[in-house]
Formats: structure tokens, sequence, C-alpha cells
């Protein structure tokens, strides 16, 4: 999956991190604070001006997942989402992609629950791992009866292959599931490439009121001038940012200066001007 992610930062300029050291964090985790303060453990991140050294801003969160019976595959999908939409919730003015590379026994009800948060989802099968296995001379099946010493041996073989041959076994995964990496390789660009198709700026004027009963609410509301020429001071700004792929970022602002940082943070970066310029 590495070379499948790779290949894609390579070619859209971002920084693909993945488990191993990096000078730019301790250890070998890639680990991330949500705004709650919780540390969220995660298999790939796909960065914007990222580098060995500088945690870049999140455009992917992609996480990976393996279970050979599905009776437990739900319990895994709500596990992901607790650790990847505090995240999404966190960064929310980047609206990251989020994906889930699934393999092996998954239910449906597994896969729509995660795509009802708006994961998109990479699924490969229990027997197309097997099938892919197979071409590199390796019986990669098992159940509950399967003997220890049988599931070491075949772990043996697995750990004796070159790097050559685990890379021709990947791509034959890929190769045999080509449709859907596709839409998912798909999906992750235009999440990438994404343009800002509108911004709405609503700028709320007047001050909140607070009632303690719905009839006097209801009263307020029938007799509120909306025609009142008096100025009023602005009381905050509610931000909509729509690209052209539907997604949306909202922020609700109450100084106009944290309404403008906001706005501003969507803007190319300046091209430093040359010597001789």
């Amino acid at each position: 999956m590495f070379a499948l992610l790779s290949e894609t930062a390579s070619k859209h300029k971002l920084y693909l991190d993945q488990k191993g050291q990096r000078t730019a964090r301790p250890g070998k985790r890639i680990a991330w604070v949500d705004m709650y303060g919780n540390t969220h453990d995660l298999d790939f991140v796909l960065e914007k001006n990222g580098s060995d050294t500088q945690i870049g801003s999140p455009v992917a969160f992609i996480e990976s997942a393996w279970r050979r019976y599905t009776k437990h595959s739900r319990n895994k999908a709500q596990e992901i989402q607790g650790a990847i939409l505090p995240l999404v919730q966190t960064h929310g003015n980047h609206a990251p992609f989020i994906g889930v590379i699934l393999a092996g026994d998954f239910t449906e009800g597994a896969k729509t629950q995660l795509r009802s948060h708006r994961f998109r989802v990479l699924h490969f099968s229990y027997e197309s791992l097997v099938a892919s296995f197979l071409t590199a001379g390796i019986d990669a099946s098992f159940n509950e009866d399967t003997a220890d010493e049988v599931c070491a041996k075949k772990v043996r073989a697995w750990d004796n292959l070159s790097a050559k041959a685990r890379r021709k076994l990947g791509l034959r995964l890929l190769d045999d599931n080509k449709a859907q990496v596709r839409e998912f390789v798909d999906a992750l660009e235009a999440a990438i490439l994404r343009q800002i198709k509108q911004i709405r700026v609503l700028p709320l004027h007047g001050a909140t009121l607070e009632m303690e009963s719905l009839d006097k609410a209801i009263a307020f509301v029938e007799s509120y001038k909306e025609n009142d020429p008096s100025p009023k001071p602005v009381a905050k700004y509610e931000i909509l940012v729509r690209y052209d792929n539907d997604d949306e970022i909202k922020g609700t602002f109450y100084q106009k200066a944290d309404a403008l940082e906001f706005l501003r943070s969507y803007l190319p970066p300046l091209t430093p001007m040359l010597e001789n310029e």
C-alpha cells in the first residue's frame, strides 16, 4: 500500500508519512493529537509542505486494517472512526481526505458504516489475498483450526521472499483489484486537486437574546423589525467554503481578524521574487 500511496504523493508533491523513523517526530509511530488532547496512532498521512524535518498540513488520513473473520469487523470500523474523526474535526480548515484500506473479511454493514462518515473504502477480499500469495508459491489460507506450526511455516515462507518477489506479489494484488483501486485513488486525487467553487460570508448583526420560554421567543420574532435602519454591531461572521467535489468547510468567527485569517489561509503561498526581477 505504501507503493500505491507514494506514487500519488510524488505525483502531487506531497509528503507521505508511514510508520518508521522521521526526524520531525519522535519514535517510529505516526501520532497526531486532536483538539481534546488525545493522541491517535495512524498508518499513513499525506501532508502538504511536509518533509523529513517538518510536519506539514494534513491532506489525507488513511488507516489500514486486517480481519480474518467478520465477527469483529464492526468493532474495527468503530475503532477507526474513533481515531480519525476527532482529527478531521481538529483540522477542519483543511478538510482532509479520510480513507481506509481493508483486507480480509469485513461485513457490508461495517463498510457502510464507514462510508456514512465519508470514509473512502478500499477492500481487498480474503480470497483475493490468498490468490496473490499463491503467485509467490505461498498458501496463505488458514482458519481457526489451523495449527500454529502450520501458520508459522507460512510466515517463514513470507520472510524468505526477496524484496522483488514481495513487490511482485503486491502488484498482483493491486492488478487483481484495479477497478476499486482506481476508484480509491481517483477519490484521493479529487480531494488533492479540488478547487474552491464558492465562498459564502454572512455577517450577523445585533446582540443575541436568550428567552426562558418558547412563547417569548415566538413573540420576539413576530415583533422583530427586519427593516430597522438603525446600525447594529456585527455579532459574528459565518463563512462557508465549498469545493468543486462538494467538500464544505464551515467557520464561525466573532472577531474580524479571525475571519480574515481563516480566509487568507486558503490563499496560495507567495512566490519569492528573484533578485533580478
